[in-house]
């Protein structure tokens, strides 16, 4: 079991989250997807976003992540009002800023893992290299497997090598061992720890499943489209401690 966080070390704000609320229309119908969500997130800490389907938290994610704009309210971003953004300046955030892992892993079939991760340093203003990335997720041995040849585990972890390559200033975790057994899930949340530790990458891991929460600085619980919980763990599971 780790230590209790160090909470002089997560000061900085990098997200604050006011009023945020947002409305879907399904043909006549309203639906409140966000409810005047306000929160901060901070540098270097790792939190988990815990709900059941339809609470709200996938639609956070997107807009924290540029890929939805909200009904109201706004977010700022080290003090800059993104809801304000234009659409080019959400495509800047997205591409320097934001790492995303998805459920599913979204690698191209035709490329090895190498060249699926060189995809994005290719385009990064100051990327580590690819070969980097990949040991960093345990797969130096893979690189230039495709897809195909790879476990669905190690695919997730090619996706992960992918989103941390271009050194993101938030890394954004939807669901990411929702495909995957007990033991590979618990492999992909050791990488994600791994991930937030050694490179201080400020991470936001979304789940319906409470147990992962053990793992985290903070535990943001939503329900019905408004935040339930917000609480600091005393103290840090590993990955490898998990149960569910």
């Amino acid at each position: 079991m780790q230590g209790e966080p160090d909470i002089a070390g997560v000061q900085d704000a990098v997200l604050k989250i006011s009023g945020l609320s947002k409305t879907y229309l399904m043909g006549e119908v309203k639906v409140e997807a966000l409810r005047h969500v306000s929160i901060e997130f901070f540098t270097g800490e790792l939190v988990v976003l815990l709900g059941a389907s339809g609470s709200g938290k996938s639609t956070l994610l997107n807009i924290i992540g540029g890929l939805d704009v909200p009904s109201e309210g706004k977010l700022y971003f080290h003090g800059r009002e993104m809801t304000a953004a234009s659409e080019a300046e959400l495509t800047a955030y997205r591409r320097r800023s934001i790492g995303f892992v998805f459920q599913f892993y979204n690698l191209i079939s035709s490329l090895s893992a190498l060249e699926n991760i060189q995809l994005v340093t290719d385009i990064a203003e100051s990327p580590m290299q690819a070969e980097e990335a990949l040991r960093l997720v345990g797969l130096g041995n893979r690189m230039n497997h495709f897809p195909a040849q790879l476990s669905g585990g190690e695919q997730q972890r090619v996706a992960i090598a992918r989103a941390v390559a271009k050194r993101p200033e938030l890394l954004l975790c939807d669901e990411p061992t929702g495909a995957l057994d007990y033991q590979t899930g618990k492999l992909v949340l050791e990488v994600i720890e791994k991930v937030n530790r050694e490179l201080g990458t400020t991470t936001l891991v979304i789940t319906h499943n409470a147990s992962i929460a053990g793992m985290a600085d903070r535990v943001v619980r939503l329900g019905s489209g408004e935040v339930t919980e917000d609480r600091r763990n005393l103290a840090r599971l590993t990955p490898s401690e998990l149960v569910w």
